[in-house]
């Protein structure tokens, strides 16, 4: 018997007395009315009982398990791919030396935009942009110019760089841009390792990155602006191209994207080995590699130092899922946008690739790849 039930019969109990009190009954017809009540409440508790104890497999096995309560999901502002917790995280833009010497460089495959340039010399840099991901270490860490720290500056990132120009020089002092100097931070933040020579053996990991964020008072927890994401019923147009070529200057710049069907990605190619990570040996996989044009001048300060035009918009190419058009692109608070004729042309979800070529491109993109 449960409590309740227990508690139920006490009452009755009391109910049979109150009555017997009243009719003041006699000891024997007493007796024989306490009998017929013990057993009328006997049967009226087992069916109580009955009632609250629910049959074996009565209850079916859905109503046993909680419901499924549905994640929510956020995209990435850089990739448009989906997290279970909001993207909160400031990008952190890094300048990654791009000398034969520096290569395979570390972090890249992590990088959710790269753009690659000309620094002088017919020799390209890497911008390499973080936020949805993070490597353990990043490197080889190069100096600075001032189109670098503007191209930085449109992710609102935190700009990891060691050394500078004279032009990146002034703009850094002007705190035009947050900023990590490894001329400052030389064997602290920034290591030098043992199986690479100056100037191409200056790393930092992820972790010494915060150190010096927290330490420079530098915000951490606000995101870029997002780009514009095909949706999932969407399809990519343009003519089909599998494979396309680059060259900046010598062979060891010649840059080369091939379309793998069974990836849905690009693999890059850079003097002829293709771009993999030295760390962990997993390759740079792309999903969108835009190429734009705009025009270089030198600088002629004797270093072989160029100027390059990030402001005027001009033609380029997207290439996406096999696919090349043509579109053109803008500057849009300081960062390079396709757009097709009125529209921000929508990236597929993934990684970026962005590549900056003198003007005119016919001089240094091929279609095929050659």
């Amino acid at each position: 018997m449960s409590e309740t039930d227990f508690f139920l019969y006490v009452d009755a109990l009391k109910w049979y007395k109150q009555i017997f009190d009243r009719r003041q009954v006699s000891p024997l017809k007493g007796k024989k009315w306490l009998l017929i009540f013990t057993v009328s409440a006997a049967v009226v508790l087992s069916a109580c009982t009955k009632e609250r104890v629910p049959e074996k497999g009565s209850e079916s096995p859905a109503e046993n398990k909680p419901e499924a309560v549905e994640k929510p999901s956020y995209p990435f502002p850089l990739t448009g791919l989906l997290s279970e917790e909001k993207p909160n995280h400031r990008a952190i833009a890094v300048m990654i030396n791009n000398h034969p010497k520096a290569r395979p460089q570390s972090g890249l495959q992590k990088a959710d935009v790269v753009i690659e340039a000309l620094a002088e010399g017919g020799i390209t840099r890497f911008l390499a942009v973080f936020q949805s991901e993070f490597p353990e270490r990043i490197g080889p860490v190069r100096s600075a110019r001032d189109y670098y720290i503007r191209l930085a500056k449109g992710f609102d990132g935190l700009f990891v760089f060691h050394g500078w120009s004279p032009e990146a020089k002034k703009l850094i002092e002007s705190q035009y841009i947050d900023s990590l100097n490894g001329l400052f931070y030389d064997g602290t933040l920034f290591q030098r390792v043992a199986f690479r020579q100056a100037p191409h053996n200056s790393y930092i990991s992820y972790k010494n990155i915060l150190k010096g964020a927290e330490k420079a008072g530098c915000d951490l927890d606000t995101p870029p602006a997002p780009y514009r994401f095909l949706s999932g019923g969407e399809t990519v147009e343009g003519e089909d191209v599998r494979s396309v070529a680059v060259s900046y200057s010598t062979d060891d710049f010649l840059v080369r994207y091939e379309y793998d069907p069974a990836a849905e990605k690009y693999k890059r190619y850079s003097g002829g080995a293709q771009t993999v990570d030295y760390d962990t040996g997993d390759p740079v996989l792309l999903d969108n590699v835009l190429i734009v044009e705009m025009d270089h001048a030198p600088l002629n300060d004797g270093s072989g130092r160029i100027a390059i035009d990030l402001e005027s918009g001009g033609r380029g190419y997207l290439l996406q899922k096999g696919k090349m058009r043509k579109i053109r692109w803008e500057n849009v608070n300081g960062r390079i946008v396709p757009y097709d004729g009125t529209e921000q042309a929508r990236l597929v979800p993934g990684k970026t690739w962005i590549n900056i070529v003198p003007a005119p491109m016919e001089n240094v993109l091929s279609v095929p790849a050659q």
